[in-house]
């Protein structure tokens, strides 16, 4: 299968979520080119971004099970190349 790149972004509105959400990142970590989070403390939230490098059939479950995750919204992006 082909490899793409894509950029997985994160809001987390439940701060209980971070456990589930890091067990998730940990078990697709080989595929994880880059992530960044930011705590938005005025709005009680965190920003996440995530970079993978992997087949589709990947990146649609690591964003499918944080999309499940109560309190997390994700939304996927694709590279063209």
């Amino acid at each position: 299968m082909e490899k793409r790149v894509a950029l997985i972004g994160i809001i987390v509105e439940d701060g209980e979520a971070a456990e589930q959400i890091n067990e998730i990142l940990h078990q697709y970590r080989d595929y994880m080119v880059g992530r960044m989070g930011i705590p938005y403390r005025e709005r009680e939230l965190s920003v996440i971004s995530v970079i993978l490098d992997a087949e589709n059939d990947i990146i649609s479950a690591v964003s499918g099970k944080l999309g499940m995750v109560k309190g997390v919204r994700t939304k996927t992006v694709y590279a063209t190349k």
